[in-house]
């Protein structure tokens, strides 16, 4: 089996991809669990899936043939995978992150397959970068099509004892830098006469469990921020919906739950232990099956849809605890 450590990170600029932002306090051996869900037994190299359950296999389609795609927080996990899905699909993907490894990594991988990438480093916490990311996107590439904000992280701990700058870390990353990246991406889209963009939020917006008050309200304020601005661009061609993922494997959830040295198969037997009573599905979700589902929302497929929130997991919020 291939060391999760080496494949799934997970969103990013100082992201779900990023180390450095991963502070948690002490959690039980039942809040570890609480964070952990079977990974359906998939083994990555990248995003590439063994995994029968798998979403990812050779796309058959072309859906973003010639397409110029942006993605934020795409140097591992949802965001890498997208990456590698929309440049399989066609598009031609600039995506940035804040480890710079990770990016040229995952760029010359997509490369090396045939397909069309370019890593830029940004922090969508700042806005300079944020505008710099998107002209260079389009500079280089000539327009903007899609945009798939995908970039965030997360701080578990009791809201009382949140600092301020932790607070505001996270809802800076979650919910500021996609305001951000869609006020720069959508005159872009405007110009070319429509665009779609996808937001990742989460369930934890419509659902929720303790120690998550930062991550939870930046989640729902990105529900909030999709809907309206699909009703402010609905005449103009634009399209804008959320993505609800629920609990998806990757790396960020391996070490919220601390334990990202943990060898593999202690990670999937307490991930099976907390799946077989948290999602009727009785696993986590792949980070190749949420990519997969963001490509959907994100091709012309459902030209009827705008503002909405479209949920992918397994039953967790379907269900009533």
């Amino acid at each position: 089996m291939t060391n999760r450590k080496q494949t799934l990170r997970s969103e990013e600029p100082m992201s779900q991809d990023s180390p450095a932002v991963m502070h948690p306090t002490p959690i039980s051996r039942r809040s570890v669990l609480s964070w952990t869900a079977a990974a359906a037994a998939a083994s990555l190299a990248g995003c590439g899936s063994s995994s029968p359950r798998s979403a990812t296999a050779t796309p058959a389609r072309r859906r973003f043939e010639n397409k110029v795609v942006l993605i934020t927080g795409a140097t591992s996990g949802i965001g890498r995978c997208a990456a590698e899905q929309f440049a399989a699909e066609g598009a031609k993907v600039s995506f940035c992150g804040r480890r710079v490894n990770l990016g040229h990594e995952v760029e010359a991988g997509i490369r090396a397959r045939g397909g069309e990438a370019t890593y830029i480093h940004a922090d969508v916490r700042d806005e300079s970068q944020v505008i710099a990311f998107v002209e260079q996107t389009v500079q280089k590439y000539g327009r903007l099509d899609v945009a798939f904000n995908n970039a965030g992280i997360t701080l578990e701990k009791p809201l009382h004892e949140y600092s301020s700058a932790e607070w505001d870390n996270v809802v800076s990353t979650n919910l500021r830098g996609v305001f951000l990246a869609m006020k720069y991406e959508i005159p872009h889209m405007l110009a070319n006469g429509g665009g779609n963009i996808v937001v990742t939020s989460s369930s934890n917006a419509i659902a929720t469990t303790a120690k998550r008050s930062a991550y939870t309200a930046s989640k729902r304020g990105l529900v909030g921020l999709v809907q309206s601005a699909a009703l402010d661009y609905v005449d103009k061609g634009i399209r804008v919906n959320a993505l609800i993922p629920g609990t998806t494997d990757t790396d960020l959830v391996r070490r919220v739950a601390h334990m990202e040295d943990v060898p593999d198969a202690v990670w999937e037997a307490a991930a099976h232990v907390w799946a077989e009573s948290h999602v009727p599905m009785k696993r986590m979700a792949t980070a190749q099956e949420i990519a997969a589902f963001a490509l959907a929302l994100a091709s012309d497929d459902f030209p009827y849809m705008t503002g909405a929130q479209m949920v992918i997991d397994g039953g967790k919020t379907a269900r009533a605890e």
